[in-house]
């Protein structure tokens, strides 16, 4: 394929130069432009990664008036992310983007049907989707390894909120749209569904605002759902460790996600190091060797998701030049934001809500 011009928009997003990183280490990226209406931290992260950046702006319509590109990284804040891949579909530049991409699931679903509209790509930034361990159990639950799948569960606990700078937009609803569920829980909903190959159809959950900071959006959450199959699942999320490393790359975890089935269950902690992935089934197919553990060894890679981040890239990049699909589309974006939507409704109602089909 072509080789394409990406435009980075954002540089003070907390994921922002791990995705410079990864872009810059694609072999299928040839040139990176920079956008962010500060000048001074543009400046900074030109200095630290010159190399592969041809220009940079600090004026957004100087910037999209101008240049021509192919891939708009979307990874402003928010409560502006949804105009700005408006802006972007309009002048016909696919998009990848920081979840959640935007605050509501309506504002989402402006920009996916705007998008296809246009024939343009939706892509939204779950790489976990293809960590070698997610891959190979939606593989293994999809062959029938696990047999029937019945439930799943999911577990996500991480550094308290005094470790992550309450004043943070991620922490002001009106900049945010919401609080774990919709920054760090939205990924752990969404592997549930691509493990499974099924959606969440049915939600109850309690949320709540624990740590005692200033914030005004959940740190702690705790969800069941049911699938559109009947399968049942679960998922806790909080930012609750008092023992945890500052900032948004490298805090603690407390993680875990497993299936079960009719005929075994498959489980592993995405912190794991190395990772593992144990599985157990009662099926024939495996009655040599019916529990087993798989052990990784994956290669360092120093950008977001590492090796198989750079893959997650390539394969949407492939995507937009009419080689198969993107590995999570703005679709699946907006079927998590409904989830966390009805997680919210639940929680505020006390009652268990339908998802938005």
């Amino acid at each position: 394929m072509e080789k394409v011009k990406v435009a980075l928009f954002g540089v003070t997003h907390p994921h922002s130069k791990a995705h410079l990183k990864t872009f810059q280490l694609s072999e299928m990226v040839s040139e990176i432009l920079l956008y962010d209406e500060d000048p001074e931290a543009l400046a900074q992260v030109r200095e630290e990664f010159g190399k592969g950046t041809m220009a940079s702006y600090v004026n957004l319509d100087e910037m999209l008036g101008t240049e021509t590109f192919d891939i708009g990284v979307a990874d402003f804040r928010n409560s502006v992310n949804a105009d700005l891949c408006l802006r972007l579909i309009e002048k016909g530049v696919h998009i990848i983007s920081e979840k959640p991409i935007a605050r509501t699931a309506d504002e989402l679903e402006r920009i996916v049907n705007a998008a296809a509209r246009k024939g343009l790509q939706v892509g939204v930034m779950y790489q976990n989707r293809y960590h070698p361990v997610s891959r190979e159990a939606h593989r293994l639950v999809q062959s029938g390894v696990i047999g029937r799948s019945t439930t799943c569960e999911a577990r996500l606990i991480t550094s308290q909120v005094r470790f992550r700078d309450p004043s943070h937009w991620l922490f002001d609803k009106k900049r945010s749209g919401g609080g774990i569920l919709s920054w760090l829980g939205c990924h752990y909903i969404d592997l549930l569904c691509h493990v499974l190959g099924d959606d969440i159809v049915e939600v109850s959950a309690i949320v709540d605002t624990l740590s005692g900071e200033d914030i005004d959006v959940e740190d702690v959450a705790s969800l069941s759902f049911r699938f559109r199959s009947g399968a049942l699942g679960s998922l806790q999320a909080g930012y609750q460790l008092a023992m945890s490393k500052a900032g948004y790359i490298g805090p603690n975890y407390d993680s875990y996600i497993g299936f079960r089935g009719t005929e075994g269950r498959l489980f592993w902690s995405p912190v794991d190091k190395p990772p593992k992935l144990r599985v157990e089934s009662a099926t024939e197919a495996w009655k040599d060797a019916p529990a087993r553990t798989l052990k990784y060894t994956l290669p360092e890679v120093d950008c977001y998701g590492g090796a198989f981040g750079i893959a997650f890239l390539e394969r949407f990049l492939k995507s937009t030049q009419g080689d198969g699909d993107p590995p999570a589309s703005g679709r699946d974006a907006l079927k998590v934001a409904r989830v966390i939507e009805a997680a919210y409704e639940s929680s505020d109602t006390g009652k268990r809500i339908k998802v938005r089909p």
